[in-house]
């Protein structure tokens, strides 16, 4: 159990610590996984940046996922099979306008690091299905990173057992049996707000000012 994503963060810090001021840069998910990429990037004195991805719900139960969206990419699960594609194509262009809406409210004019030879680690707040991750680590393959870690305090064993072999390092504090969300392992789990997500990324911004990536 964690206290609060700032605690996950810290905690996930050890056993990042290799790569403290290595050619390397913190993606976060947001919104929940922005508190902990800005602990991170502080801790290990790498820059911080965004990776947008979304759910794509199901069309009679919206809050249970069938894929994920990113800027650049679409994965769909089996539980797709049987949704129309124009549903499909219609959510896939939905999510991603709302995508640019936020990454442009959030970042505005914000500096974008290149992922190129870069070690590339995604953090977020934990992972359930995985789907968001997937598309996440998919998108980032397509700059042609050094390595790609995944970096979260807790996953159900299947979805740790899917993404280790997914990525070069998949780093994860808790593999509970028994897991029904990731939401059940904080003790304050309260809604990351878009203000907050701000507040973050002006903070890193400052304590980046100074230095050279």
């Amino acid at each position: 159990m964690f206290t609060d994503r700032i605690q996950a963060a810290n905690l996930l810090a050890k056993p990042l610590a290799k790569y403290k001021n290595t050619n390397g840069v913190i993606l976060a998910v947001p919104r929940g996984g922005v508190p902990l990429g800005y602990v991170l990037s502080e801790k290990l004195n790498l820059p911080m940046d965004l990776i947008m991805t979304k759910k794509i719900g199901h069309p009679a139960h919206p809050e249970y996922a069938i894929g994920s969206v990113s800027l650049h990419g679409i994965i769909l699960d089996d539980q797709a099979s049987g949704v129309s594609q124009e549903y499909i194509d219609e959510q896939v262009k939905k999510l991603r306008k709302e995508m640019l809406e936020r990454l442009e409210k959030y970042d505005g004019k914000r500096k974008q690091y290149s992922l190129e030879n870069k070690i590339v680690i995604i953090v977020d707040d934990g992972v359930a299905t995985g789907n968001t991750i997937i598309s996440a680590v998919e998108m980032v393959r397509t700059h042609d990173p050094e390595k790609i870690i995944v970096a979260v305090p807790v996953s159900p064993p299947d979805t740790a057992k899917s993404l280790s072999r997914l990525v070069d390092e998949f780093i994860c504090l808790s593999v509970p049996q028994h897991f029904y969300g990731v939401g059940q392992f904080y003790d304050d789990f309260s809604q990351i707000s878009d203000e907050e997500v701000i507040r973050y990324l002006h903070q890193s911004e400052k304590q980046s000012a100074n230095k050279s990536y």
